[in-house]
């Protein structure tokens, strides 16, 4: 019995693995995702060496609204902290500051997230998709239609996702393909409305004064990323984000 046991807890802890190992043989059976491998993976292999990430690793996103830029900061087993790896900007932009509330407002998120979906074969090129809304985001909308399907994708449009060009989201989607292949069942996105510096939150509440509450909570899991470049441990309650 205790043979049986061990082999069954070898089994439970294994086939999530081997079903993870499989992730990217599944998308390269896509054309896009074949091309963007063939087009960016070497160079990317060589910009990873130079910064010292020589094995598998996890993979964080930052987006800035104001800035219009996705930061990508990667962590393997062997480094204590995050690093920043690329910078992106965003092509195009819609909405203005502050969250999005309800289906059609033509606003994007602000919140912690994680990717939810990807996309081969998107209309927008290649997307990874985005978990909106969560808690915070339906306890905000009330009896609005939310309204969803957030990514970030390429053909460089938007109502309310992140849009890069076709070049640059195939560097994200190999990426966020590595990083999940190798395991990390979640890639957390975390999408500001600014850099959250005290200075500039200042700023943009005498601009906004009606987005205090959610900002000034924004603000924490900010400030924890870049006082100790780790993820705080999110959690949800009533309407709020908690960080530990």
């Amino acid at each position: 019995m205790k043979f049986l046991s061990k082999l069954i807890l070898l089994l439970t802890m294994t086939i999530p693995a081997f079903a993870q190992m499989g992730f990217k043989t599944e998308q390269l059976k896509f054309d896009r995702v074949r091309t963007a491998y063939a087009e960016k993976w070497p160079g990317l292999q060589k910009d990873l060496q130079v910064a010292g990430i020589t094995s598998t690793f996890e993979m964080y996103m930052a987006a800035y609204k104001a800035e219009g830029k996705l930061e990508l900061w990667l962590k393997t087993d062997r480094q204590k902290t995050y690093r920043l790896f690329k910078s992106y900007n965003f092509c195009t932009h819609s909405g203005t500051l502050g969250p999005k509330v309800k289906e059609g407002d033509l606003q994007t998120p602000e919140g912690f997230y994680h990717i939810n979906a990807f996309n081969p074969m998107s209309n927008f090129y290649l997307s990874l998709g985005i978990n909106y809304p969560n808690a915070v985001d339906r306890l905000r909308s009330g009896k609005e239609r939310t309204g969803g399907d957030i990514y970030i994708h390429g053909n460089c449009v938007t109502v309310g996702c992140i849009p890069l060009t076709d070049d640059k989201i195939k560097e994200v989607y190999v990426l966020a393909v590595e990083a999940k292949n190798a395991g990390q069942l979640k890639i957390p996105v975390h999408i500001f409305p600014f850099k959250m510096t005290n200075s500039n939150l200042n700023k943009q509440l005498q601009r906004f004064p009606q987005q205090k509450g959610l900002w000034t909570n924004l603000q924490s899991g900010y400030a924890y990323f870049e006082q100790h470049k780790l993820l705080p441990e999110v959690s949800i309650k009533a309407g709020q984000y908690l960080f530990n």
